[in-house]
């Protein structure tokens, strides 16, 4: 009858442990049935489940591995009851808890603790994504690393109420200053190869339309009607259209000015430079206006753009523009247009928006980011990242800041 062992090793970490073990294992005639070993701050922990179909003293050839490696083994009959309940907990749906902050309150693991328990999750594996914390409690500089930190959780369970558990983890993070992501795991989630985006408030830090409107005189009429556009109380058309009318005879230099001053949102050149190396299509679809979304293409290297045309005659703009008007239809259109024409599944895609105008283009993405975005598109759509830069969308992906710095060199 075969008999199941869990063996766990825990010691610091030195070159010849894993040999060694396997040799105790192998002398006795041992199947590996699962391995698992980490190396955390230098110390080792080593967790090997195996199967005997004849007797053997393993314990006593472990014991003894031990003490020459250095390690501290135990070895624990594992019972077929245990057994089962362990291989029908690894065939259950897995779920991806990423938390990002610029510093992690250590509170928030007791809560978030909580919120997996109460929705039957066991928590698997937590790792680190993000860069190690300076030895001068400073954070790195600005072009070496995304900004903040990053902490993944693997979490596993039956099924559960993701709309359910969303909203409470949306929350817990509020309360915290915590951004807790939560997706779905599956072979996707490291194939992503398209990135749509919003562009203003997401990749720069403005509404053109208002800064139009504020160089044309007429900023607090214009600035009244896009926020309760992107409150999502008015309709986008109407509302586009109506703000339109208000910059007749605004002069087409003052575009270029615009243009040449458009304040970056916080981390955008280091995700566009990140997102190129790695192969990602990349693409604006804007309800703003070509004439910016060109400009941040060649400033940033956007693969294409698709935004909303201004009409200009004789120098001036009309107050007209032309028609389609890309509105939240057809940017989430779009986004299924690019995907098809590229081959890709939608599984493979990634949205990011701050917008009212935006929901529709997360909802069909694969992966879908409401980024610093009003309380009802946080609340609407999946995932929302709020207290880190643009680049940390690079952690939802699931790359570690290490990964991405051997990519660099």
């Amino acid at each position: 009858m075969t008999r199941r062992i869990l063996i766990r090793a825990t010691g610091v970490a030195r070159p010849g442990q894993l040999a060694g073990l396997g040799k105790a294992l192998a002398a006795s005639g041992a199947r590996l049935l699962d391995i698992n070993q980490s190396v955390t701050f230098g110390m080792l922990s080593l967790e090997a489940l195996v199967g005997l179909d004849r007797d053997s003293d393993l314990e006593a050839a472990l014991s003894a591995a031990g003490d020459e490696l250095g390690l501290d083994v135990q070895a624990i009959q594992v019972s077929a009851e245990d057994y089962q309940r362990w291989s029908s907990q690894a065939s259950r749906p897995r779920l991806i808890l990423t938390l990002l902050a610029p510093h992690l309150p250590a509170g928030i693991l007791a809560e978030v603790g909580s919120l997996t328990a109460e929705h039957g999750l066991t928590v698997e594996l937590i790792h680190r994504l993000s860069g190690r914390e300076p030895l001068d409690g400073g954070v790195p500089q600005e072009h070496d690393s995304i900004q903040g930190a990053c902490v993944e959780c693997w979490l596993r369970g039956d099924e559960v109420d993701l709309d359910a558990l969303r909203e409470k983890a949306l929350a817990l993070g509020a309360m915290h200053g915590v951004d807790i992501a939560i997706q779905e795991d599956s072979i996707w989630r490291r194939h992503r190869r398209l990135v749509c985006f919003d562009m203003d408030s997401t990749l720069i830090q403005a509404e053109v339309i208002d800064e139009l409107a504020r160089r044309h005189g007429v900023y607090d009429e214009v600035a009244e009607v896009t926020e309760r556009a992107m409150r999502g109380e008015l309709d986008f058309q109407q509302s586009f259209r109506e703000r339109m009318a208000k910059l007749k005879g605004l002069d087409e230099a003052v575009l270029a000015e615009i243009a040449e001053e458009l304040p970056l949102m916080d981390g955008v050149e280091r995700l566009m430079t990140q997102l190129k190396r790695l192969g990602y299509r990349t693409a604006i679809l804007s309800g703003g206006f070509t004439y910016f979304a060109r400009h941040l293409q060649q400033r940033l290297g956007f693969d294409e753009i698709h935004a909303n045309e201004l009409v200009i005659e004789n120098g001036k703009v009309t107050g007209e523009v032309r028609e389609p008007i890309l509105d939240a239809d057809r940017k989430a259109e779009l986004l299924r247009d690019i995907a098809t024409r590229e081959g890709l599944a939608m599984e493979q895609t990634i949205a990011v928006g701050d917008g009212a105008n935006d929901l529709k283009m997360l909802a069909a993405a694969g992966l879908g980011i409401a980024f610093r975005a009003k309380p009802l598109v946080r609340a609407r759509a999946r995932h929302s990242l709020s207290t880190l830069g643009l680049d940390a969308v690079l952690y939802l992906i699931g790359y570690r800041q290490g990964d991405l710095e051997e990519s660099t060199r």
